[in-house]
């Protein structure tokens, strides 16, 4: 079945993220005191009364309002809207009704979809009080909660279901592609969210020149006509650790690596105006650490149209500075001209093939033993290193143990040459390969 869409909606610090976390029973969307925190669209899977559904988070709203990030908040909550089942329309007791409340009230009701209107706050006699203007706005069920206490949440959750359309779930077809998980990484500023837009083919997420639009890690459904199928996760910029100094985008920078665990693929997004940097390397580090499979993104190529020299050279500094990730290909694009932006999605299936490949026992045998015939490897000790066999246990990474005699002693160095030869022979030339030694039983 379709699982129906649950939108919250209402304007700035009313607690939408808190209810939306309260609801799905996770910390997903970024919760700081400070207004316009969520500025993209989230979504997040809940359980009610035994339903399954997708609740969307969005950002406040502000009809009037001239900035320009909030105008574009504005068109990502009215898309929530269009998209949703149920609409839960929050506001706050503790600052009481306000002319925003009822505006937004407004702006919801032309959508004619089913509303609950939400007192969120409701924590003490003062805040019980100022409940009954609420229903001034004409929106009923009406419900008192608080979120961060919860309190009335199963009144709550007996009216969303009450009210949920009998025709949102209708009948899916069983999929036969699988879903690749793919996580946008990089430092602020470097052009993800535009990536993303071009994938998407629309305007999915806020994009400004202001470092730090993205907040939270977004999740995106892409389905393409042949029946492929992308979970595309954009993150928040990370900085180097040093820089960061608001909680809230230590946070965000949580929920960047959080993404990369859910991930298959990673895609690090640098620019042609300057190249691989520390903090690229560093990033690449924890795609590594955690056996991600990555493709490099140089991003604003068309920067350097017309200089060819120069381009070539970008792309031998990038390839030294990734050249711990040998098995990362690396593609120059532009977001804002569309280059070759079509070839990640085709490069992405690639390199997931690989990454699930599973190798005949037989053949990683064969591989090691021409590994064995190269050269004699020794632990720091003087012991002769012996391999007697090997076997894939896992895909996605694919992982291969090696039986040895002294496993627990062989040199990182050796550890390297192994896997990199490994990857040759078995033709893991675009993911990465995790070795594991064991004692031979």
């Amino acid at each position: 079945m379709k699982k129906p869409k649950i939108a919250l909606v209402g304007r700035p610090n009313v607690g939408k993220s808190t209810l939306f976390n309260t609801l799905i029973g996770e910390r997903k969307a970024v919760v700081e005191r400070t207004p316009g925190v969520t500025r993209d669209r989230i979504y997040g899977e809940a359980e009610i009364e035994d339903q399954q559904v997708i609740l969307i988070d969005t950002g406040g709203l502000e009809p009037e309002a001239e900035d320009l990030l909030v105008r574009e908040t504005l068109k990502q909550a009215e898309a929530a809207l269009s998209e949703a089942d149920l609409v839960l329309l929050v506001v706050e007791a503790k600052t009481g009704l306000t002319p925003l409340d009822q505006e937004v009230a407004e702006r919801v009701r032309e959508k004619g979809k089913p509303v609950i209107l939400v007192v969120n706050k409701v924590e003490g006699r003062e805040d019980l009080l100022n409940v009954a203007e609420f229903y001034s706005l004409g929106i009923e069920p009406l419900v008192p909660v608080s979120a961060r206490h919860q309190k009335g949440l199963e009144e709550l959750r007996r009216l969303i279901r009450e009210m949920l359309p009998e025709t949102a779930g209708e009948e899916e077809e069983p999929r036969a592609t699988p879903l690749i998980r793919v996580a946008i990484l990089g430092r602020p500023n470097v052009g993800k969210s535009s990536l993303l837009n071009r994938l998407v083919g629309y305007e999915r997420m806020i994009v400004s020149d202001v470092p730090g639009t993205t907040r939270d890690s977004i999740d995106t459904l892409l389905e393409l006509p042949d029946g492929r199928r992308y979970l595309l996760i954009d993150t928040a910029g990370i900085r180097r650790r040093p820089r960061i100094k608001a909680r809230v985008e230590k946070f965000s920078v949580d929920k960047a690596f959080e993404a990369l665990e859910r991930a298959e693929v990673a895609l690090l997004v640098l620019t042609a105006e300057e190249g691989i940097t520390d903090q690229d390397q560093k990033i690449l580090a924890q795609i590594e650490k955690r056996h991600k499979a990555c493709i490099i993104l140089v991003n604003k190529w068309d920067l350097l149209d017309g200089r060819r020299e120069e381009g070539n050279i970008l792309l031998e500094q990038v390839r030294h500075g990734a050249r711990f990730v040998p098995w990362a290909p690396i593609l120059t694009v532009s977001a804002r001209t569309g280059r070759r932006v079509k070839e990640i999605l085709p490069l992405v299936e690639e390199v997931y093939a690989e990454y699930s490949r599973r190798i005949p026992t037989a053949q990683v045998n064969r591989a090691l033993e021409e590994i064995k015939r190269e050269r004699a490897l020794y632990t720091p000790s003087g012991h002769r290193l012996k391999f007697y066999y090997a076997t894939q246990a896992e895909i996605r990474p694919p992982t291969v143990v090696i039986f040895s005699n002294y496993p627990n002693e062989i040199p990182k160095s050796v550890e390297r040459f192994i896997r990199n030869r490994l990857r040759g022979y078995l033709g893991f030339q675009k993911s990465p390969l995790r070795v594991i030694f064991r004692p031979r039983r």
